[in-house]
């Protein structure tokens, strides 16, 4: 970076400097995070380039425009000609996005439905309604038919489709029941977070209430909680930044999270367990498109969070 290029915005210095890039896409780059400043600083479009700056510019691998069909193993709770009800494992991505380009969602939805999926709700994005982050477990609704992903879509959008969460967290909230209503927006000092701000976020409101509670260690005054979160807005990452905000983060989180002091010493083994954040979407209750009628799906507590209970609960009897 040269004096003659002092004090241009970032998008427009990068887009000058790289032909193959408009501003447009350069905007994109920086808000998932793949544009880096040095001398480290705050990574916006608008910011004023100083001399010295170095740019670092990581554009992702290009990803096919139509998904191929994958036989990839589903676990159907319910399905008929207009919908299907999915228990997600974790680690399995929802749809296709850079660095994921295939062995997704909907590339397993692609080999079990067939055709009947073609363009409902983008090339890309075919039957999905909503989603769950990878790493996520839990209940999800798809659509089969234009119609079934029009209705819930706006079911989605009028929030009448209501979706619950189980997640074990670090500590007790206080209250124990409660609602969390903030604004949630992109973090500004990592723009690949999100996190609760005061101004340039949009409204998040999640219901909360605690299940069970356990004091791991007395002396340390290390606890975890079972809570049970009913969303009533849709943002991204929004339980697990509701959860973080109000100190008792998801255990497991790698963005949100963090260990309590003395919880690596004290509970090593159950630590050694956890390998993403343990946050499962354990129910789903919506209008069916053609019946016009409530139906609920309520599942059972994923697996590895069903464990580590029995295990805490096993220490506590001991």
């Amino acid at each position: 970076m040269t004096e003659a290029d002092a004090g241009i915005r970032l998008d427009k210095f990068i887009a000058n400097s790289c032909l193959a890039l408009s501003r447009t896409r350069v905007q994109q780059l920086i808000e998932t995070g793949m544009i880096h400043l040095m001398p480290e600083r705050v990574v916006s479009a608008s910011i004023k380039m100083r001399v010295g700056d170095v740019v670092t510019v990581h554009i992702p691998e290009a990803v096919a425009a139509e998904p191929l069909a994958q036989e990839i193993p589903l676990e159907i709770v319910y399905e008929d000609e207009a919908l299907l009800v999915i228990n997600k494992p974790a680690g399995l991505v929802v749809h296709p996005a850079p660095g994921h380009p295939d062995s997704t969602l909907v590339n397993a939805l692609l080999a079990h439905c067939g055709d009947s999926l073609s363009g409902i709700g983008g090339v890309k994005r075919p039957g999905i309604v909503h989603r769950l982050d990878k790493d996520t477990s839990g209940l999800m609704v798809v659509a089969k038919t234009d119609q079934a992903h029009q209705a819930l879509s706006a079911q989605f959008s009028d929030r009448s489709l209501s979706r619950t969460y189980q997640a074990l967290v670090w500590g007790v909230p206080s209250p124990k029941n409660g609602t969390i209503q903030t604004l949630i927006g992109r973090d500004p000092k990592n723009r690949q977070k999100m996190a609760v701000v005061t101004k340039n976020g949009r409204d998040a409101v999640t219901h909360y209430k605690v299940i069970q509670s356990f004091q791991v260690s007395e002396e340390a005054r290390l606890a975890i909680s079972l809570v049970e979160c009913t969303l009533a807005t849709g943002r991204t990452h929004q339980i697990r930044v509701h959860m973080r905000y109000l100190g008792c983060p998801i255990i497991g989180d790698p963005l949100y999270g963090h260990l309590p002091k003395g919880a690596k010493k004290i509970w090593a083994d159950e630590l050694e367990f956890v390998h993403r954040q343990l946050l499962h979407a354990i129910s789903i209750k919506f209008i069916h498109p053609k019946t016009q009628q409530m139906i609920n799906f309520c599942g059972n507590l994923a697996k590895d969070m069903q464990k580590i209970l029995k295990d805490v609960e096993k220490n506590k009897k001991s």
